[in-house]
């Protein structure tokens, strides 16, 4: 369902000159599966799930969702995927209704599908009590939540989420995480990038680590554990981060 073969992103800057964000990344996620994109801030997550989102070109490498080249089929893309950051951008003026109903409408759904679409979508997030409260009443929680309903309201098969619990409460955050998991089970293809490591744990049946736009260890975490001889997530993460740092350093000095 989504396939990535060698996909790089430089971006030129006044300074350093070409700076390379995504650095040849490669892996495929299937239907029903739940791909972690695991590392830390300006590790090349947001980069590389902006180029699968249509937001931004590639400049090596190549793309496909559901089939689609991400390059030089946008359009059909975008009709396969939703996509959630952790900035939620919810329209001050519009209610939670009218904004999800709003993004139905973009992705051409009729009203006779869009409104039973929205019933079951407000039931199942528990969104009813705020239905009509408007963007600019609502809380960090219920922000997130309309997200997550504009995300899923066209049911396309393959979703991704970039940071989604970033800078919410433990309650809502959980909400979040079981929310996905319940996508995972309607056979949804899921990336899931985070650096929180319970969520990768709880969620993710295989996980890539990246860092310097380059993937580091790719596998399930049992697979990642043995390779590594490091049973703990937390401890593999920083082992490998570190050991990273450490030829990046040597190589540029």
């Amino acid at each position: 369902m989504i396939h990535v073969e060698n996909l790089s992103k430089s971006f030129f800057d006044l300074r350093r000159g070409d700076v390379l964000a995504l650095d040849h990344v490669s892996f495929d996620v299937a239907p029903g599966e739940i791909f972690g994109l695991l590392g830390p801030n300006g590790a090349g997550k947001t980069t590389c799930l902006r180029m699968l989102s249509t937001v931004l070109k590639p400049t090596g490498g190549r793309a496909e969702i559901a089939g689609f080249d991400v390059a030089t089929q946008p359009e059909q893309v975008r009709s396969h995927i939703g996509f959630m950051s952790n900035n939620t951008g919810i329209y001050d003026r519009m209610t939670a209704w009218e904004f999800v109903q709003y993004y139905g409408r973009l992705y051409g759904m009729p009203e006779d599908v869009l409104t039973p679409r929205l019933e079951q979508i407000f039931q199942r997030l528990q969104m009813n009590d705020f239905r009509d409260v408007l963007g600019s009443k609502m809380s960090t929680g219920m922000k997130q939540k309309v997200s997550i309903a504009r995300t899923i309201v066209h049911d396309p098969p393959v979703m991704i989420f970039d940071e989604p619990t970033s800078g919410l409460d433990v309650l809502v955050a959980r909400a979040v995480v079981q929310t996905v998991d319940s996508l995972k089970s309607q056979g949804k293809c899921i990336i899931f990038s985070t650096h929180i490591m319970r969520e990768v744990e709880k969620l993710c049946d295989r996980v890539a680590i990246i860092h310097r736009g380059k993937i580091l260890a790719m596998g399930t975490l049992p697979e990642l554990a043995d390779r590594y001889n490091q049973p703990d997530v937390e401890e593999l993460f920083f082992d490998l981060i570190q050991a990273h740092d450490e030829s990046y350093r040597q190589t540029t000095s």
